[in-house]
């Protein structure tokens, strides 16, 4: 016998407008869509029926598993907590973000990494999870250890996406290097002597293991099908270089001319739902708002706030020009799900799983009610 549920008297975005209605899921996909109300089932009262959101890059999970400097959590315990804040912001699939490569920024090995990463394995084989995870390896390709890191995860059928990073001081996000200074000096409470110093060495970094990194990375990457994703973009010059290395996401572009000339290449733009919200980037750098209203803008990402990621599409709707809510919910269903490969979700649509959030808004913010994963109720 198979197994049903009505979701009934809510406002289901569809791809490309907002009907009222009902939707009946049958053994975890969606069988039927109706612009009536039906009888039975769970009353929507006039809420958002929205696709479950798809996260590509969230650098959350480490925050749990190291909640102080040299405080290491149980990996397992810190898996469930990232889990359960993921399911709660409205995600149902979510790529979580693993350091590859420790540059000035780590405070963790690539062996805690791993056991990161089979904390999260084991989870999903024991059925604890709310969200289906995967992986997105973030590779700073500057650091010396990159390779070592990235072989942890040669034989990891989980990892869908991999990022090609450069964090050294004149380099993608921190051309400026006052930004740099700002970012990392106070951070590291370094002299002006010893950060110079410090400069000069990430910056030799960079010159001798980028180049051979990046390469040895995107081959890989191609011959086993992970999508590829730059990081920073900030010229077309970079632009030119991500397509020769066969990238297909440009995460977190800096400047329009770098988004503009992505697009035009044919790659999905991503950038930062907290830069949605807050109407800017942290580090100065272009405004996802704009690149929306240029019509450069096709994935948005939770980055460090989880739940900015479902308050970014509500906000844009009312917000910014010509982005209606079902273009916007496209930006955090649809399109990243279509960027890693995931056809079988990310719309309402007859024979798609029945990931679906219930959101109602107040007060501007969207409340998520409940949260469903092929149609068990996760939230």
């Amino acid at each position: 016998m198979s197994a049903e549920l009505v979701l009934n008297n809510a406002k289901i975005v569809l791809e490309n407008e907002v009907i009222p209605g009902s939707v009946l899921i049958r053994d975890g996909k969606i069988a039927d869509i109706s612009n009536t109300s039906a009888s039975g089932g769970e009353d929507f009262e006039g809420d958002y029926l929205i696709p479950g959101l798809i996260e590509l890059h969230t650098d959350h999970l480490e925050g749990h598993y190291m909640p102080r400097p040299k405080v290491r959590w149980n990996p397992i315990a810190s898996v469930l907590a990232h889990d359960a804040q993921i399911a709660t912001s409205g995600i149902t699939t979510v790529l979580d973000a693993l350091r590859v490569g420790m540059d000035e920024d780590a405070e963790m090995t690539p062996q805690e990494i791993r056991k990161l990463a089979d904390a999260i394995e084991d989870s999903v084989q024991q059925d604890r999870l709310r969200a289906d995870h995967y992986f997105h390896l973030r590779c700073e390709v500057s650091a010396a250890d990159c390779l070592d890191g990235f072989a942890f995860f040669e034989n990891d059928n989980r990892v869908r996406l991999a990022s090609l990073m450069d964090h050294a001081p004149g380099q993608r996000q921190f051309v400026n290097l006052e930004t740099y200074a700002t970012y990392y000096q106070r951070k590291l409470k370094l002299s002006d002597v010893e950060f110079n110093a410090f400069c000069e060495k990430r910056m030799a970094q960079s010159a001798t293991n980028s180049g051979p990194n990046r390469k040895a990375i995107s081959d890989f990457c191609r011959d086993h099908g992970i999508v590829l994703a730059s990081h920073d973009d900030a010229t077309g010059a970079h632009v030119d270089e991500a397509v020769e290395q066969g990238i297909q996401v440009a995460e977190f572009p800096t400047t329009l001319e770098a988004a503009a000339a992505s697009k035009q290449a044919g790659l999905s733009v991503l950038m930062g739902a907290p830069n949605v919200v807050r109407g800017g980037s942290h580090s100065g750098n272009v405004s996802a708002r704009e690149l929306a209203e240029h019509g450069y803008l096709d994935i948005l990402s939770s980055d460090y706030i989880p739940f900015s990621l479902i308050q970014s599409t509500f906000f844009m709707s009312e917000t910014v020009d010509n982005i209606t809510l079902p273009e916007a919910i496209q930006l955090v269903t649809r399109n990243p799900a279509k960027a890693v490969g995931f056809e079988d979700r990310g719309v309402i649509e007859i024979g798609k799983r029945a990931d679906l959030v219930r959101v109602r808004v107040d007060e501007h913010i969207p409340v998520v009610r409940t949260v469903w994963r092929e149609g068990r109720r996760v939230v």
